[in-house]
């Protein structure tokens, strides 16, 4: 009888702080929550880019986006995340520059962007992140939550070939 008692103590215990674990690890997080808004609009003219051939030990590789906000609420950037630690985003807002953001990032960074103003998404690549097994082509997604009600998420797609040395 006293074995089942010990048993059925320990089993508690652990759920407890299993559970316990589970909250504080879901309560913790740094995203901030935005409000969605039905008056702030997101447009951006491009959000494809294809960098052609990349030259492996050329060096890192850039892109600029222009995201606008083409509505009377304030924009509101946040969570950016890129689908590779190779790769990494920025927002320029108004000469405000966020941190540099990946595929791991997390932070409580939020850009705002004003009525009729826009911000710079700068994202940058790097052709030897992966080494030599890192040749041939890529894909790379940027992706940003946003407060627009009909477009909460907005993603970017560039890629291109990472190719040898000659």
């Amino acid at each position: 009888m006293n074995g089942k008692k010990i048993i059925f103590g320990f089993t508690m215990v652990t759920l407890l702080i299993l559970g316990g674990g589970v909250y504080i690890l879901s309560s913790s997080s740094t995203y901030p929550q935005i409000t969605s808004s039905l008056n702030a609009k997101v447009s951006a003219e491009s959000k494809t880019y294809d960098w052609g051939n990349i030259a492996y030990s050329g060096g890192d590789v850039s892109k600029t986006f222009i995201i606008k906000n083409t509505g009377t609420e304030t924009l509101k950037l946040t969570n950016i995340k890129t689908s590779c630690t190779c790769t990494k985003a920025q927002i320029d807002v108004d000469g405000k520059v966020s941190p540099y953001f990946s595929m791991h990032s997390q932070s409580s960074w939020v850009g705002e962007v004003s009525p009729g103003k826009e911000a710079k998404l700068n994202v940058i690549f790097d052709p030897v992140f992966h080494g030599p097994s890192g040749i041939g082509p890529i894909e790379r997604l940027i992706s940003i939550q946003t407060n627009d009600i009909n477009n909460p998420n907005l993603e970017f797609s560039l890629k291109g070939i990472v190719i040898k040395d000659k």
